[in-house]
């Protein structure tokens, strides 16, 4: 079975940027999950820093008014992967995944983790780059035109081990 990661939409996240493409992306892919009664998980990062836009005890680290209604599961999490220290491979048992499907924010760090650690646990990963996003761009990095999402995207699908699909290709599927 699988199972869809909605990694980190977020409050502190979503309101710093214009990511009405990645939401609706991310809700189309929600609602065939739901059509299909495969499980939905959110993450949902939590950090102790008063400063964090995150922080534990701020709205900002409250799930996202857009997408909130559809989490069925949600996982609290203190690190870039949903996996560390969290009850995630429960409910992946639980629910007999052999396959997660990856999404959310911020491309380079938790769902770039999550899937790396999905597939170092033995499951099938795809990564739907166009369905997640980033704060970040080339001037974060000190890379002038970098694209996140492109680069991450590429760099998982030359690993052989993560498939990376663009929203449409996924949709063919």
């Amino acid at each position: 079975m699988n199972a869809l990661f909605v990694i980190d939409v977020q409050n502190g996240i979503v309101e710093e940027g214009d990511f009405t493409e990645e939401l609706n992306k991310m809700e189309q892919i929600i609602e065939g999950f739901k059509e299909r009664d495969e499980p939905v998980i959110f993450f949902q990062h939590l950090d102790e820093e008063k400063e964090s836009p995150l922080f534990e005890e701020s709205r900002g680290a409250e799930l996202h008014e857009s997408l909130r209604h559809h989490a069925e599961y949600i996982v609290e999490k203190r690190t870039p992967s949903g996996f560390f220290e969290t009850d995630l491979e429960k409910i992946l048992e639980e629910n007999d995944i052999e396959h997660v499907v990856i999404t959310g924010f911020n491309t380079e760090f938790c769902c770039m983790f999550t899937a790396i650690a999905a597939f170092d646990r033995g499951y099938e990963v795809t990564f739907i780059e166009d369905a997640t996003g980033t704060l970040n761009n080339g001037d974060t990095y000190d890379m002038k035109n970098l694209d996140i999402r492109d680069f991450i995207g590429t760099v998982l699908h030359w690993s052989e081990t993560i498939e990376v699909l663009d929203y449409d290709e996924y949709l063919d599927l």
